[in-house]
């Protein structure tokens, strides 16, 4: 797999990939979920131009040599109170199950310098914080919220995210290991 930052061109590939990984929130009673609007083209542009948005591809010679390469996942990422904050990690469907999504994010944690990782997520989806507690991340107490994710949290809860349950997650560098956990 190759991961790298995706071309402007591609950033519409990434929305697709949004609208597609979100259909699987509908099968669990979140509708909202499923239908919530991708990030703006706007948005993706502010984080491809500062160069944290990811998007994996397929090793050359594994595509079809007459298709283009096409991103199967992407990650968008951004500082937040000296953390690698993962905005937002999305895998298309059809490339479920290939460690697609940690790849990103052990990439972002490269990217992001010796720095933890965090995120916000929901508690109780299976490819939410279960996964993320498989490769690493544990749950912050609120005491341990920083004024940065305190600030995403509130944001979120305005957006009505908080109809689900919600947690903050963090990873210290290196926490996965070569091998994974």
């Amino acid at each position: 797999m190759i991961i790298h930052v995706p071309s402007l061109a591609e950033l519409s590939a990434l929305r697709a990939i949004e609208r597609a990984a979100g259909e699987a929130f509908r099968g669990l009673g979140m509708a909202a979920i499923a239908d919530d609007e991708p990030p703006l083209p706007a948005q993706l542009t502010a984080f491809q131009r500062a160069g944290r948005a990811l998007a994996a591809y397929e090793e050359p010679g594994r595509a079809a040599a007459d298709e283009p390469a096409r991103p199967l996942g992407y990650l968008l990422w951004e500082p937040v109170d000296g953390c690698t904050h993962i905005e937002q990690v999305s895998v298309h469907p059809q490339h479920a199950h290939r460690g697609i999504g940690r790849a990103l994010i052990d990439r972002a944690e490269r990217d992001g310098g010796p720095a933890p990782l965090t995120l916000t997520t929901f508690a109780e989806v299976p490819w939410n914080a279960p996964y993320y507690a498989r490769i690493g991340f544990r749950v912050l107490t609120d005491a341990e919220l920083t004024p940065g994710l305190r600030a995403i949290r509130a944001h979120e809860a305005a957006l009505g995210l908080d109809r689900w349950p919600r947690v903050c997650m963090r990873r210290e560098p290196g926490g996965a290991g070569s091998g994974g956990r």
